[in-house]
């Protein structure tokens, strides 16, 4: 296939769609199951909520007392305190006192310029469907007024206020992205997590008394439809109660109809069991997958959390970012594409930036990401070409990342059938002084 070539210029994304008669058929729509048994086999097999593959495209927040310091990695704490790895320490010795504990950056997590707002429109601005917000990470800091993290919450501590509420108010009140929450199952110093290791997790007094009850307070107050789990400090699901838990999620709670969850239950739960599978951070397979996955990544290359000691280099580049993106989705997974905001709530300029030009990209090329399901083959024997399709509407979409030096795009996957496959035209839209051509 040989159409005719488009000014040149170099090309960021362009997708292609194509008429066919003969694609498979669209995967089963979710459907509201009977009731789920606290067993691995009953939780799997609970469908999807339809709505999750159909958004591709998620902004993870990585927020909390991490962000004062800064530096490094939001594993600030473990690395300076439990791995005493020298750059951390020497940080500390350089910029704070002798007697200077973790706990003292809490108060200086301020929020001051958090404006809930603003935050919900740059993540519409960049076509995100979902969000998920750091709840609480392995520090134990909950960015709500947990009633089971006493003076170590952000309604007791720092900005004094309900961060995890107003951010869902304002995602819910200005968008239409769905609501997620991100929570770290253990915690790296607490006494009682402490305790039950020691031994061996044949106790729980942690997940009894922290856990459990901090989960079904996320849930029934701020009705999150992402619920992604994390940290399961090497202990078994059934040490954090994980199928109970699930069970009830996908029975009995507020989002039983539309929440979707992940695969972090316990020591052995990743990519095995869960809503969806993660496997890894940054996992990023590169093929198509017998089940539904979401690829977690960083504009940041070394850190979820904000870094003042980031360099330009260590963000990944728009052009990079749309090509994690194009090959996620072809794969048949989300790209969940993680910001760090700072200590006083503001989203840094070059965060801000990347999600404002994905979401100028989608408004162009949007129709071949958003509702789309993997096709027949992933990729082209063509490099940078990569499919996605629409088997309701016949639709084949090539989405090319670069064009071709020659002037000439070759498409090898797709097999024209004398009046089978629709002829298209050739459309330009220029963006980023790119050239995007599409059939339409």
């Amino acid at each position: 296939m040989r159409p005719s070539a488009p000014p040149a210029l170099p090309a960021l994304g362009l997708a292609l769609p194509l008429l066919l008669l003969l694609l498979p058929p669209a995967p089963r729509a979710a459907y509201r199951a009977p009731r789920f048994d606290p067993t691995w086999k009953s939780l799997d097999a609970r469908p999807l909520p339809a709505w999750f593959d159909q958004a591709k495209f998620g902004i993870f927040v990585h927020w909390g007392v991490f962000s004062v310091p800064s530096f490094g990695s939001e594993w600030f704490w473990w690395y300076w305190q439990e791995k005493k790895i020298p750059m951390y320490v020497k940080f500390m010795e350089d910029n704070y006192r002798p007697d200077f504990k973790y706990e003292d950056f809490g108060p200086l997590f301020t929020a001051r310029f958090f404006n809930a707002s603003y935050w919900a429109d740059v993540f519409q601005a960049s076509g995100a469907k979902y969000t998920v917000l750091t709840s609480k990470h392995h520090e134990g800091f909950t960015l709500w007024g947990s009633k089971h993290s006493w003076n170590w919450n952000a309604v007791d501590v720092g900005p004094k206020r309900d961060l995890v509420k107003e951010l869902e108010a304002a995602i819910r009140n200005r968008t239409d992205l769905r609501f997620g929450l991100y929570y770290s199952l253990f915690e790296w110093f607490h006494p009682l997590f402490l305790e039950d290791k020691s031994r061996s997790f044949h106790q729980q007094q942690f997940p009894v008394s922290k856990t459990l009850p901090e989960l079904y307070e996320l849930v029934n107050k701020y009705q999150p439809e992402v619920l992604w789990s994390d940290g399961d400090g090497d202990a078994p699901d059934d040490y954090w109660n994980s199928t109970v838990f699930l069970a009830w999620l996908y029975n009995q709670s507020p989002v039983r109809d539309t929440v979707v969850t992940n695969d972090r239950w316990g020591l052995g739960t990743i990519c095995k069991h869960g809503g969806y599978y993660t496997c890894s951070d940054r996992y990023h397979p590169g093929h198509l997958l017998p089940h539904k996955w979401e690829n977690c990544m960083t504009i940041d290359k070394f850190s979820w959390g904000y870094r003042r000691d980031a360099r330009l280099s260590d963000y990944l580049t728009i052009e990079e970012l749309v090509k994690e993106l194009v090959e996620t989705v072809s794969c048949g997974g989300n790209l969940l594409m993680n910001i760090g905001p700072t200590y006083d709530g503001t989203i840094p300029v070059i965060f801000e930036e990347r999600l404002r030009q994905m979401g100028t990209w989608l408004k162009v090329n949007g129709e071949a990401i958003y509702e789309t399901y993997p096709w027949r083959s992933q990729s082209d024997v063509t490099p940078d070409v990569w499919y996605t399709s629409k088997p309701k509407q016949k639709l084949v979409y090539a989405i090319y990342l670069k064009w071709p030096t020659s002037r000439h795009l070759f498409l090898g996957q797709p097999i024209a059938t004398p009046g089978a496959t629709e002829k298209g035209r050739w459309s330009s839209h220029l963006m980023f002084n790119y050239s995007l051509v599409a059939w339409v």
